[in-house]
């Protein structure tokens, strides 16, 4: 599978056409639970009815097309039509509430939003109707928001149809009325380095940021990715993470355009749906990040399912337990798993372990080594100089999939991609001689103890391995005397008893002192972003409470 060439260029729409023309009656769309399914030629005429459909509402060249949608169906085509007219499409983060959608919102301009109902506890249409109340007044078609100028227009993804909005069917059957003609000369004016997509960054620190990201950014990105796990029409994704996401829509939807692969989608997390997603569609690979592996590994009915058909995946999204990963490939049968290491700002990916990594140790260990095409490299980040083989220094990348920058913020993009052309990622790790890198912190979650600095990605691979521990997190305790101590979050399995100090026994005198958990919480569950990160920094929050005495 592999070409000669390091990158394409090519818009999303090219690629779609290529992959079409290669395997038209290969399933490129499926729900499991609902038994949708579409081709890629289907799914393409599909895509082609949405897209005239906009231009026929006037979306123009440039336009931010917002989403704010679970994995639902359609949430995929809208990615592809919007990309084949020029538009830019928006994701929103579902877990998102009032302040925050009227933030991004305003930050983005956007021109135009999809919703659908609901997710949990916040009803998305009535957020809408406080946030734009022109809606329930105004022609749906000469929409004019006080609070939000750029808004024209907001839409439903789904059949139904709501006060002052378009319905998806609405959009499909516009389609009629833009010809042939105008389709194609909407796409023969659009170059792959136009921005085809926006991903506000998780806003674990500071207010999140709107990375652009091209045509050339994630279709070359998801090239790689398919490369590195060997993947052919043949293969069946399946993809339980959020679509909002860069680990959704360029991980899993590039990477299977680019293929041909098949999408086995889930419209939302749920370790029983993943299981049967995975036996009744005979999946060969599955996404997820750790904490979802887990989830499945220690559900009590793991031992129904048939997983013999799996062979790959990527575990990403947040540090990978190396036990997690070990337990992938013996008892999932992912003798092929692979991880991906990278921020929505590198496309995302800038390294990964491929399907055929020689060495157990190498793909359980490291994240693997940098993707073709991508220049990888670690710097002191007191001194700024490179450093050298083994030696801790923050990730920065450079390269094709490098952002095209945040969406009006050129003072934060500079912070983020120096004069040079290296993106920063605020990410520690060490590299051995063969390029494979190990991530083993956070910049700003790296603990220094009374001048010793120690990495919680080591700490908590050590403490992961302790019989009757499902997960742990460690960071950095304030200390009046030491600055800082180590403090672990631990969530045991069901059924298990520990205390503190059971914990640091199994440390004690495996690792070096200084790295052993001087406080060892026991909890049900971690701070979480919607995308399945955990939020480092509400545990660095609750620590100060929790122990203040330091």
């Amino acid at each position: 599978m592999l070409r000669k060439e390091i990158t394409r260029e090519a818009t999303l729409g090219q690629l779609l056409d290529e992959t079409v023309a290669k395997c038209p009656d290969t399933e490129a769309i499926v729900y499991a639970d609902r038994d949708y399914r579409e081709t890629w030629r289907e799914f393409s005429d599909t895509i082609d009815r949405v897209a005239k459909g906009l231009m026929a509402l006037g979306v123009k060249k440039g336009e931010k097309v917002a989403v704010w949608a679970t994995n639902v169906p359609h949430w995929v085509t809208l990615q592809f039509a919007t990309a084949r007219i020029g538009a830019i499409l928006l994701t929103i983060n579902i877990n998102y509430k009032i302040s925050e959608i009227e933030y991004v919102l305003k930050q983005s301009e956007t021109e135009n939003i999809f919703i659908i109902d609901g997710y949990r506890d916040t009803d998305y249409l009535a957020t809408i109707y406080e946030l734009v109340p022109e809606l329930r007044s105004h022609p749906r078609d000469r929409l004019r928001s006080e609070k939000f100028p750029h808004l024209r227009r907001v839409l439903f993804l789904g059949p139904e149809k709501h006060r002052g909005m378009y319905s998806m069917n609405e959009v499909m059957a516009m389609g009629a009325q833009t010809s042939d003609a105008e389709y194609k000369k909407r796409q023969a004016s659009l170059s792959c380095y136009d921005v085809v997509n926006m991903q506000y960054t998780s806003g674990t620190t500071g207010f999140p940021k709107g990375v652009m990201l091209t045509h050339h950014n994630i279709g070359n990105n998801g090239y790689w990715i398919a490369a590195n796990m060997n993947y052919t029409h043949a293969d069946r994704i399946c993809l339980p993470v959020p679509l909002f996401h860069c680990f959704g829509c360029v991980l899993g939807v590039m990477a299977s355009l680019n293929s041909g692969a098949t999408m086995v989608i889930l419209e939302k997390y749920d370790p029983v749906n993943v299981m049967m997603s995975v036996e009744k569609e005979r999946c060969t690979a599955l996404y997820g990040v750790p904490t979802m592996f887990i989830a499945v590994l220690d559900h009590p009915l793991f031992e129904k399912f048939d997983f013999s058909t799996l062979r790959t995946g990527i575990m990403a999204g947040s540090p990978c337990p190396v036990k997690s990963m070990e337990e992938c490939v013996e008892r999932m049968n992912m003798s092929e798993v692979t991880i991906v290491f990278g921020l929505t700002e590198s496309s995302p990916g800038m390294t990964q372990t491929r399907y055929d990594e020689p060495s157990l140790d190498k793909k359980c260990s490291t994240v693997g080594q940098a993707l073709p095409g991508v220049e990888v490299m670690l710097f002191n980040p007191d001194t700024g100089a490179a450093c050298g083989v083994g030696e801790h220094g923050e990730v920065c990348c450079r390269g094709y999939n490098v952002m095209k920058g945040y969406y009006n913020m050129p003072e934060e993009t500079a912070r983020a991609i120096d004069k040079d052309g290296w993106l920063h990622s605020g990410d520690i790790g060490r590299m051995d001689e063969e390029g494979y890198l190990a991530i083993t912190g956070r910049l700003k979650d790296m603990i220094i103890r009374g001048g010793e600095n120690v990495y919680p990605k080591e700490v908590e691979d050590f403490v992961h391995h302790m019989p009757g521990i499902q997960d742990v997190q460690v960071v950095g305790v304030p200390s009046k005397k030491y600055g800082e101590q180590v403090g672990a979050y631990v969530i045991l399995k069901k059924g298990v008893q520990m205390t503190p100090e059971d914990v640091q026994d199994h440390c004690r005198g495996k690792i070096a002192w200084y790295k052993i958990p001087k406080f060892v919480a026991f909890v049900d569950e971690y701070p979480m972003t919607a995308s399945g990160k955990i939020m480092k920094y509400k545990l660095r929050e609750d620590s100060a409470k929790r122990w203040p005495e330091a």
